[in-house]
């Protein structure tokens, strides 16, 4: 019997996925992961709902060619405006045996534990436009807590701010202050960062809210779930390639792609190529 290893797959419109990769590499190190930012496309979140798809699909499909069993849209945005459809449509037409799962469900079903072990369920959620219109967060969040309270933001600026490495900047922090300022008035108790470019601005984020509030860090939520999801799906599990390779692509300059991943991953060997989708 031939017996075919598989990789984990990440794909994110840019850098905000190497959240995610940092999170599983740290939890599930064991495993080789293939992480995809399309740079050059990036910000998805101001692009309608067809163009979304399109981009997700284009991953997925390069992700699967590279000999990926599973497949993390680390991408809110896509997670929120294409994934039902790829898994619903997409999959069962042309890769009936592969998964692709997304960053909404975790972040949501880690942020209900968090509620409803405290009592309380007046939840901020920060996210691009189309993540925020989708009302994929109130969705989900629905499913797990009974009548949550949500308020939710969108931070168009936030992403290309991160992409560009303006991290830093004084520029940067008011708007993000201009941002936050209505979750802070609704006096919110859980906050979800529903991006993954956000943790790059976490120490920002938790200064300007305060101690009283919880945030919700998807990528540690991702990663808790996966490596649930893992334990629980063993067919799957068992096809994972496990000599910690790690493969990296973008869609945009390599030398700018190295210089960031290298301060967020120093402990990563870089080799990145870029690619057209």
């Amino acid at each position: 019997m031939i017996i075919i290893i598989y990789m984990i797959g990440v794909f994110d419109s840019g850098f905000g996925g190497l959240t995610i990769l940092k999170e599983l590499v740290k939890k599930l190190p064991q495993y080789d992961y293939v992480y995809l930012g399309d740079n050059a496309r990036a910000p998805y979140g101001g692009k309608s709902q067809d163009v979304i798809y399109n981009y997700t699909k284009e991953a997925v499909d390069f992700l699967f060619f590279q000999g990926c069993e599973l497949i993390i849209i680390a991408c809110n945005t896509s997670s929120a405006k294409a994934l039902r459809k790829i898994q619903r449509e997409y999959l069962p037409a042309a890769y009936p045996d592969k998964k692709v799962l997304g960053v909404i469900i975790p972040a949501a079903e880690v942020a209900a534990e968090k509620i409803n072990s405290s009592g309380k369920n007046r939840i901020g959620v920060i996210g691009t436009r189309s993540t925020i219109e989708s009302k994929a967060y109130e969705r989900e969040l629905s499913k797990f807590i009974k009548d949550p309270e949500i308020h939710a933001q969108a931070c168009p600026l936030l992403v290309p701010l991160v992409e560009e490495g303006m991290l830093k900047r004084v520029e940067t922090k008011m708007i993000l202050k201009k941002y936050l300022r209505p979750l802070k008035e609704k006096k919110i108790d859980v906050l979800i960062l529903g991006c993954t470019h956000y943790p790059f601005l976490l120490d920002k984020i938790e200064k300007i809210m305060g101690k009283s509030v919880k945030i919700i860090n998807t990528p540690e939520a991702v990663g808790i779930k996966l490596e649930d999801y893992l334990k629980r799906h063993k067919e799957t599990e068992e096809k994972l390639k496990k000599s910690r390779g790690r493969l990296f692509f973008t869609t945009d300059s390599e030398d700018k792609f190295i210089s960031f991943s290298r301060k967020y991953l120093p402990e990563t060997e870089i080799d990145v190529k870029k690619i057209l989708l």
